[in-house]
């Protein structure tokens, strides 16, 4: 085993909002914060004995792991897909809260049946897909960042990140998918620009190859799976809590970042001590 040489910053005067949180890359982000004593909103749509495709998990389990790691966890039932209930979670930050730090939409759909038909050609794709994906993905995320502006305008600060997918332009592999991460880093780019007068960095991340629930459930026939290239949840979240303590951040906004290429920069590792390089998308080949 590697040492692990990474060292949580203190952020107990933070406050952050993850989306999507429940499970997955969101939970990932959400324990680390905890780790470094933020105050972090967590949201999601499956609450305690609720259950989504049998992957487990929800906004209550995630609360209670940020508690343990030494945060302040504040579970809100939130779909971001519905106007009112974004707004309502908007108005609770802005009245418990005098600032607000950080928002991390990981928010998504689409990937609900994930089965073979996710890499079939996008002639024979179910429509529901690009709804999920657009609706629940995309809508989700420009709302989510549209009521989260004023608060970030009004005290002339804060940091935004997208949870997205790609390696330097090239093709995902599935039409919809890529399609939607295209304009999920394409938001962050045109909210950096609106932004940037305000002092508020806007940016897309890429997680790569990442360990979550619904990534284990796809992989468990699989034998003698190489997992070496795989990362952790955590691992997002170590890159998260390192664009937050940076203080030249807004140098990075409007762009699109590789945890991998994060962890070299910021050096820091996984929870297993490795330092995983960035992950690199197979050349389409039909």
């Amino acid at each position: 085993m590697i040492a692990n040489r990474y060292i949580p910053p203190d952020f107990k005067h933070k406050v952050a909002i993850v989306s999507g949180a429940s499970r997955g890359i969101g939970r990932g982000i959400a324990k680390v914060l905890g780790q470094s004593g933020c105050k972090v909103y967590v949201t999601g749509r499956t609450k305690p004995g609720e259950k989504r495709e049998h992957l487990g998990g929800n906004i209550q389990e995630t609360v209670e792991l940020i508690n343990s790691a030494g945060g302040n966890g504040i579970p809100v039932y939130c779909d971001h897909t519905e106007i009112t209930e974004v707004k309502k979670l908007f108005t609770k930050i802005r009245k418990e809260n005098t600032n607000l730090d950080l928002l991390v939409n990981n928010v998504w759909g689409g990937y609900e049946g994930h089965d073979e038909t996710f890499v079939a050609p996008f002639w024979k794709q179910p429509i529901t897909r690009w709804d999920g994906m657009f609706q629940s993905g995309v809508f989700a995320t420009f709302l989510t960042c549209k009521f989260a502006a004023p608060l970030f305008v009004r005290q002339n600060r804060g940091l935004i990140v997208n949870i997205s997918a790609g390696d330097n332009g090239k093709f995902l592999h599935q039409t919809m998918y890529d399609t939607a991460k295209t304009a999920i880093d394409r938001l962050a780019f045109g909210i950096a620009l609106e932004l940037r007068k305000y002092n508020v960095t806007a940016l897309s991340i890429h997680p790569g190859f990442t360990r979550t629930e619904r990534v284990m459930e796809a992989l468990k026939k699989e034998k003698n799976f190489d997992f070496s290239p795989t990362n952790s949840v955590e691992y997002v979240g170590r890159a998260i809590v390192s664009l937050l303590e940076d203080p030249q951040v807004m140098e990075k906004s409007g762009d699109t970042y590789a945890v991998g290429d994060l962890a070299e920069e910021y050096d820091f590792t996984d929870i297993d001590g490795r330092q995983i390089e960035a992950f690199h998308i197979p050349d389409f080949e039909g």
